[in-house]
């Protein structure tokens, strides 16, 4: 049966033009002169692809795609914006709202014919998404074992975490280990290490999820003199808006999944809606809180919210990470009592260390590996290791 495509787009001329080129091609047309006529269609007639103009009046073509995405029956569907807007930022904001691929009027018919040709076929390849990849990979005995490391609120250490446990594998896994930062614009590998380049993972997420391949993600990792291999996050805050990059996530995860044996991922705080998806793709998801009440608090709200999700608890593991001194800091044992979690690592302040180790621009565990902090950071790489062995 030949590929339904649902077009809307208030120019009539548009709408006859365009429909009869690909019908033309042996494609079947919908048709929809504004955005509200364009979501019925697209919910009642189950379109392969939708061709969707951006300007429209009441309601335009970012905000069609928003609400596509948003319904299941539409949420996987191609989308092509084709529209007279030019500029960078409006193809960032395509992207982010959803859109697969995006065409600038006027185009030529054969470009035009290649994009959705194109489009078609990665949607009839890859139907399932970059979580069926991971899922097919997964059970490859080179496929990563992905952890995912994250926190209730920021400012508790994760990053710190993440780069050091990332460091503390690396002799243990005899093998790439890779630490990805998934914060944009709230990157510090780069300033803590003295790597300029920071723009890998804004180019990532500013790419189309079908363009995210090995080549591609491979291209923008860069490698410390200590051996990790990077991908990392801008400090400009603008690159914050990346977050809705929801299937550009996927796809990063599913990707950077054969190309190390251990991947490390920097989640930040919080959990939106990337994060909700990536921790469904982790093999393991070490939360991080410290020992103060309204931190606890936040954190067994985001335990419970977690817990919602569906995700196995047994895969999930808590560490206390005492950033400074204080007598003021609630006890191991009754950080547990209030999260009903056990404390797997419990992390004594270490400030000097982590200074020394900015200056030095070096992962902490790599500027004193007599002390305990590094110890500590071998207990937390074993559990690792131990939950990747139980994996098998």
């Amino acid at each position: 049966m030949a590929e339904k495509i649902l077009i809307i787009d208030d120019d009539l001329d548009t709408l006859r033009l365009v429909g009869l080129m690909l019908q033309r091609q042996g494609y079947q047309i919908a048709a929809a002169a504004n955005g509200q006529q364009g979501l019925e269609k697209a919910f009642t007639e189950n379109p392969d692809l939708v061709l969707l103009d951006v300007m429209m009046p009441d309601m335009d073509g970012y905000e069609v795609a928003r609400r596509l995405r948003k319904q299941p029956e539409t949420a996987n569907t191609p989308i092509l914006m084709f529209t007279a807007k030019t500029q960078l930022d409006d193809k960032v904001t395509g992207f982010e709202v959803g859109a697969d691929d995006y065409l600038t009027k006027p185009t030529h018919p054969s470009e035009l014919q290649a994009h959705v040709k194109a489009l078609l076929a990665r949607a009839t390849k890859s139907t399932a998404g970059p979580v069926k990849e991971l899922a097919e990979t997964s059970v490859h005995e080179n496929a990563a074992f992905v952890v995912g490391v994250l926190s209730a609120r920021g400012g508790l250490g994760v990053s710190t975490l993440a780069l050091n446990l990332g460091a503390s594998l690396m002799p243990k896994a005899d093998s790439e280990v890779i630490v990805a930062e998934f914060t944009p614009g709230q990157g510090t590998f780069g300033l803590d290490l003295g790597i300029s380049d920071t723009q890998g993972l804004g180019k990532l997420l500013s790419s189309r999820p079908a363009d995210i391949d090995r080549a591609l993600v491979k291209s923008n990792l860069v490698t410390h003199s200590s051996g990790l291999t990077l991908l990392l996050a801008s400090s400009r805050p603008r690159e914050m808006l990346l977050n809705n990059q929801v299937k550009q996530y996927e796809a990063i995860v599913s990707t950077l999944a054969v190309q190390a044996r251990f991947v490390i991922l920097d989640l930040g705080s919080g959990l939106p809606a990337f994060v909700q998806k990536i921790l469904s793709m982790c093999h393991m998801r070490i939360v991080v809180v410290e020992g103060v009440p309204n931190v606890i608090l936040h954190t067994k709200a985001l335990l419970e919210d977690m817990a919602t999700l569906g995700l196995n608890k047994q895969q999930t593991v808590v560490v206390l990470n005492n950033r400074m001194r204080s007598d003021t800091h609630i006890h191991r044992a009754k950080v547990q009592e209030k999260l009903g979690y056990s404390i797997s690592v419990a992390f004594t302040p270490a400030p000097e260390l982590y200074f020394q180790a900015m200056r030095e621009q070096q992962p902490a565990v790599m500027i004193r590996p007599e002390s305990l902090t590094y110890q500590q950071f071998s207990e937390i790489s074993n559990l690792v290791i131990e939950h990747r062995a139980e994996k098998g």
